[in-house]
């Protein structure tokens, strides 16, 4: 695999931490776990009226999947102090294996966000995938956009490097948005399907609704595992659907998830792939075991975080500053704000 960006992401993670001039960085009161996966509302969208039935497939077959996450872990006079990682885990002979990468700290700050942004995205995304002059005013995004460039790249590994096997992303294969790049997501699945690979996509949530209930939430009295086609989805410019999308309830539980495949490949080998996964990896509650190792592996626990801190606060000299809770100190028990505490 080429270790270039990864390379490029500890680089820029030291330098945006040595290049603070304020050594006080606040405390984060609002340590929520931050994902990636924002979907576009489509409208007009059907379910087909009958399931597709599956049956598990014992056909040996390479399972791939790949996750990110981001925090924000701390906030400093001059920016934010956040922090990014990712994994993939691949299942292969009846056994599990994963890489980590990560976790990597950025001080990301008014002057430097643009040049860590670009600076990422050039080390590897050579091609002009994305929005030269995208807009940096909102800073509260950058945890999730350099976690998106991370998440990208390993996605293209994995497309150029697994052979005959399912790659499972976290998410959808919905692009057009300022981190998900037409024509990168359309190179990603390219790579795949030239290594004859089948990418799935796995939606823990999802907004998509029909006559105001989620998709996951209307489905009919038939036995599991099965698919429900999502009909006549139709996203609003310049977001387009790379994928066909599914309702997959893949075990007996009660849970259902979005499920996008590649819209390139036949119907026949979309259902012939999900029943290859459920024949070579559990699915409790009807998601992938692969991917959700990968969901483990890369999500931040609260001593990481605590940990982080105490590296920024003892490698780089910043000093922690505490400031009061405002939504405590002026509503006391009923100051619970954004913290969710």
């Amino acid at each position: 695999m080429d270790t270039l960006l990864p390379q490029r992401f500890t680089e820029l993670s030291i330098h945006s931490l040595k290049d603070e001039n304020t050594p006080l960085f606040q405390l984060n009161q609002q340590q929520i776990q931050q994902t990636t996966n924002p979907q576009q509302q489509t409208h007009n969208i059907k379910l087909a009226p009958h399931p597709i039935p599956l049956k598990p497939a014992r056909e040996p077959t390479a399972i791939a999947a790949v996750d990110t996450s981001n925090i924000k872990i701390g906030e400093t006079a001059k920016g934010i102090l956040i922090a990014v990682r990712a994994a993939n885990v691949w299942k292969q002979n009846k056994h599990y294996q994963y890489a980590r990468f990560g976790p990597f700290i950025f001080h990301v700050t008014e002057e430097n966000k643009k040049q860590v942004y670009n600076m990422l995205q050039n080390a590897y995304f050579d091609q002009p995938y994305y929005d030269r002059h995208a807009d940096y005013s909102n800073m509260a995004f950058m945890p999730m956009r350099i976690a998106a460039l991370l998440e990208r790249w390993l996605q293209t590994m994995v497309a150029k490097t697994l052979n005959n096997g399912l790659i499972l992303f976290d998410g959808s294969l919905t692009s057009g948005s300022g981190d998900t790049p037409t024509r990168l997501i359309k190179d990603i699945l390219d790579n795949a399907r030239k290594r004859n690979n089948i990418t799935l996509a796995f939606s823990k949530m999802t907004t998509l609704r029909i006559n105001g209930h989620l998709i996951t939430d209307t489905l009919p009295s038939y036995k599991a595992p099965y698919l429900l086609e999502v009909t006549n989805p139709k996203p609003k410019p310049p977001m387009l659907l790379l994928g066909d999308i599914y309702v997959a309830k893949l075990a007996n539980e009660n849970y259902a998830f979005r499920l996008d495949i590649d819209k390139e490949i036949s119907l026949e080998k979309k259902v012939g792939a999900v029943e290859r996964l459920l024949g070579n990896d559990p699915a409790e509650q009807g998601y992938p075991e692969t991917l959700r190792l990968a969901h483990i592996l890369c999500t931040f626990t609260a001593n990481e975080v605590i940990a982080m801190q105490h590296f920024a606060t003892r490698r780089y000299g910043l000093k922690i500053v505490n400031r009061p809770d405002m939504h405590r100190l002026l509503f006391g028990p009923f100051g619970r704000g954004e913290s969710f505490q």
